[in-house]
């Protein structure tokens, strides 16, 4: 009886002790994380806009844009600057290195156009790391919607193990990489804001395969959040 007693006393100390630690871990959680304010470029819709249509294609809803994130504190973007490779090793206008130069304008000069068809940029973080969300700019001098965009986050640098999807809107499996679930969206100044919930991995690549208003592909800026 007294081992019995002795037993259940150590188990009942260790239930409380753990309880008290969840107890004190939620709010610790909440505390480490920190607001960040988007920076968006100003509108450039010009033009007449093409009509964009598509079977998967999102209503627009000013009142769901992200402009805010949570991410541990000490987080950044982490592709500012960093090196960008592509599928089209001669860009038809432009330089790869916009894809992370910061600048956000959709003005003639502020982005890359790549060829037709399935292509891919892909960001070197330079090490493993915690990533938290995926912020990209295709194109938003006029409206237009983006097909098969995939987003993949890994450690391989040639993306054959170890691959992570965060997003896809390939809803037909037209770029072989998956069925996708997500919807395809207007581009605008707001970009799309992505999340990556904690995922590791040291190279975002991101894929499209022309738009709506022609075959080719562009990209903006691309930021990634994480520490």
């Amino acid at each position: 009886p007294i081992i019995r007693i002795q037993i259940m006393t150590k188990t009942l100390k260790s239930v409380i002790t753990i309880a008290t630690a969840a107890a004190f871990a939620a709010p610790a959680v909440a505390d480490d994380l920190e607001e960040i304010d988007l920076e968006f470029p100003k509108p450039m819709f010009v033009g007449t806009p093409v009509a964009a249509k598509r079977d998967n294609l999102e209503k627009p809803d000013p009142s769901k844009v992200i402009k805010k994130i949570k991410v541990p504190k000490g987080s950044t973007n982490l592709a500012k600057e960093k090196d960008v490779t592509s599928s089209d090793d001669f860009p038809i206008i432009g330089e790869l290195e916009m894809v992370t130069d910061g600048d956000k304008d959709g003005a003639d000069g502020s982005f890359v156009e790549l060829g037709p068809e399935k292509q891919w940029v892909q960001i070197d973080l330079g090490k493993e790391s915690e990533l938290h969300y995926v912020v990209m700019w295709h194109f938003h001098k006029n409206a237009r919607a983006y097909d098969d965009v995939v987003i993949q986050i890994s450690n391989d640098a040639d993306f054959a193990d170890g691959v992570t999807t965060i997003y896809n809107n390939d809803h037909d499996n037209s770029s072989g990489l998956g069925k996708g679930e997500d919807l395809a969206y207007i581009e605008t100044n707001h970009g799309r804001v992505v999340a990556a919930e904690g995922k590791k991995g040291q190279f975002v690549r991101l894929y499209s395969a022309g738009n709506t208003a022609n075959e080719l592909n562009h990209y903006i800026e691309v930021e990634v959040w994480g520490k």
